[in-house]
């Protein structure tokens, strides 16, 4: 066979670290979170209760905004977090975040009208998708043998040169 005929190699797929994998979830998350905030400024009527001082049926204060900012800002440190932390924290802790954000991500559907059920199913949908992955990811987080009451609490057990060999 020659070069201009052999079939082409499969593309090499290496594994992704639980960590990435979770960042990305939560970067994606972000971004759809972002964009169906401002997607809905464009939504009749929405600009007239900013201007007057009202979003959703809350009064704007400094209040609400702080609240509101808590709620981006939390998926937003999920992204380094989840990079950042020890194995056993961070399998936690996105284990509840992505919990508690799953009834915050359904409360954007109520009160409104059939009218607009494409927008928000496709939205709330992505979303929940987004979040059942990173339960999913954090769930099923690889343990190795050995792991459970190790001194520095990795999970990931002692580290060795590719190629060499462990105990038996």
């Amino acid at each position: 066979m020659t070069p201009s005929t052999r079939p082409p190699a499969p593309f090499e797929n290496p594994p992704i670290p639980v960590q990435a994998r979770l960042a990305a979830a939560w970067t994606s998350f972000m971004v759809l979170y972002v964009y169906v905030d401002y997607f809905h400024l464009y939504k009749p009527g929405t600009l007239d209760g900013l201007q007057d001082g009202v979003v959703f049926a809350f009064r704007i204060s400094p209040g609400l905004l702080t609240v509101f900012l808590a709620l981006i800002a939390i998926p937003a440190l999920m992204v380094m977090l989840s990079m950042t932390l020890p194995p056993r924290a961070n399998r936690a802790t996105n284990l509840v975040v992505a919990s508690l954000y799953l009834p915050i991500t359904a409360f954007n559907a109520v009160g409104e009208t059939w009218e607009w059920a494409a927008f928000y199913g496709l939205s709330i949908g992505l979303e929940m998708l987004l979040l059942a992955v990173i339960l999913r990811s954090a769930w099923r987080w690889p343990r190795t043998p050995g792991a459970v009451g190790s001194a520095s609490g990795d999970p990931r057990g002692p580290v060795r040169a590719a190629g060499t060999a462990g105990p038996r």
